[in-house]
């Protein structure tokens, strides 16, 4: 009888946070924290498809991702259209550092088999 009674009343339980979109609380328990309609409020839901890493080698060209989320170096093009965001907001690729752990959203050049970077995200990720 309990039994019926824990499942029947799962279906009449409210949303959490995560589920309905909103605030919510960090584990500290005090940071504030957004948390997407879709149930994401981590830095790795955020930024699901983009490569994680440390910048190894950086210039107007190019950068170089070391400890990947993959477990190997990955290299991406950088151009005129590469986005920059530091802590939340824009920026340029000056702000970027050799050491900065970054999020980076890219496509591949099907021409060439170049990385392409859209998105280059450092500084504090939950946004």
């Amino acid at each position: 009888m309990l039994v019926v009674f824990v499942i029947s009343m799962t279906g009449f339980a409210a949303p959490s946070v995560a589920q309905k979109g909103g605030k919510g609380v960090s584990v500290d328990g005090e940071t504030p924290l957004t948390v997407r309609s879709e149930g994401r409020g981590t830095a790795g839901d955020n930024y699901q498809g983009f490569v994680y890493g440390v910048v190894k080698a950086l210039n107007k060209n190019t950068i170089v991702l070391t400890k990947t989320n993959a477990g190997m170096d990955q290299t991406f093009k950088l151009n005129r259209k590469t986005k920059y965001l530091r802590d939340g907001k824009s920026s340029s690729l000056a702000s970027v550092k050799l050491g900065d752990k970054v999020w980076v959203d890219g496509d591949e050049d099907k021409k060439t088999g170049d990385f392409i970077a859209r998105k280059v995200v450092s500084g504090a990720f939950l946004m």
